[in-house]
Parts: C-alpha cells; structure tokens; sequence
C-alpha cells in the first residue's frame, strides 16, 4: 500500500465547511492571513490557493459575486487583467519560475471547482517541475508550507500593487453578507 502524508489537510476534512462562498471576503481585513489574501484592490483581489497544483498557486477574483466574465464590469475586467499583470511578475521574480499557466475555469463542464465565483488561476511552472514522482506515482510535491509563502509574498504585492489596499467604503455595500 502506498501512502502520502498530508497531514495539513486534516483541518479541512474534520473542519466545519462555510455556508457561505470562500471568495466572498469580508469587508474587514482581520482574516486576510487565515484566508491567505495577498492584495485587496478596488474591484478585485489576490488570494493563495489553500489546495495549490504547485508551490506559489495563486488566485485574482472579483469581489462581486459573478459567475461568468461577461458579467464583469469595465472597471472589474481592467483591475483583474491589471492584477494578473503583477501576479506573474511577482510570481516570475519570487519563484524564478520559467512558466506560468493562467487561466480560467468558466462553469462546471470546464473545471471549475467552485463555479458560482469567478475566479482566474496562476500555477507557477519550471521545466522538469512534474518529476519522477509525478510521472510514476501521480503524486505532487509542495515544498513550502502555504503560510510561510505568504508571508513572503505579502511584501511584494505590497511593494507591486502600490501598498496595502483594502476594500473602499463605497465597495463594501456592493458584497452581499454572507456571501
């Protein structure tokens, strides 16, 4: 029998599940760092992913809770493309990445894992980054614990994104409680 340890999962699966959607924040920052953001914007924000596909896995989604891109505002496409932007930068810079698969899951039939909040994936990629354990075993390795990458993170986009932003007054009516 083959065994992988992953005993930071076991959180999860005792934990209570939210009722409500994960990429709908709160309007206060008090759990920025449980939740793993990295950047508050205007319109949009940057997120680790808790379940990451490689070390550095990064998430931009709009505060609204909107399940298609269409459905985005001229202001929300600009702030989220702008966010990618400096995602792969930073990614590119912190992680001396050689790739980065971008991309977007739109709707159940396409991946997405949590459907009802758009939300767009950075998975930063080197050559030779799927190694023999993957290959033989279809195992992956993380080699740094989620916090401490966001820890070093934070700095960056912090320094990229032009200090540490958080959600004006005038978005926080627009976040259905709850949500």
């Amino acid at each position: 029998m083959k065994q992988l340890w992953t005993p930071w999962r076991i959180d999860y699966i005792l934990g209570p599940k939210p009722d409500e959607c994960v990429f709908c924040l709160p309007a206060s920052p008090s759990e920025d760092e449980e939740r793993l953001v990295l950047h508050r914007g205007e319109h949009c924000f940057v997120v680790m992913n808790k379940y990451p596909y490689n070390n550095g896995h990064v998430m931009v989604c709009p505060y609204r809770h909107v399940m298609a891109i269409e459905d985005l505002t001229e202001a929300e496409s600009r702030e989220l493309m702008g966010l990618l932007q400096i995602c792969a930068k930073i990614l590119k810079r912190h992680f001396n990445c050689e790739g980065i698969n971008i991309g977007l899951n739109q709707g159940q039939a396409a991946g997405a894992g949590i459907r009802e909040h758009l939300h767009f994936h950075l998975v930063p990629r080197w050559n030779g980054d799927s190694s023999f354990i993957a290959v033989m075993d279809e195992v992956r390795t993380i080699p740094q614990y989620l916090h401490d990458t966001w820890q070093a993170l934070v700095p960056l986009f912090i320094e990229e994104a032009g200090g540490a932003k958080r959600m004006p007054a005038n978005q926080r009516d627009s976040v259905p409680a709850g949500e």
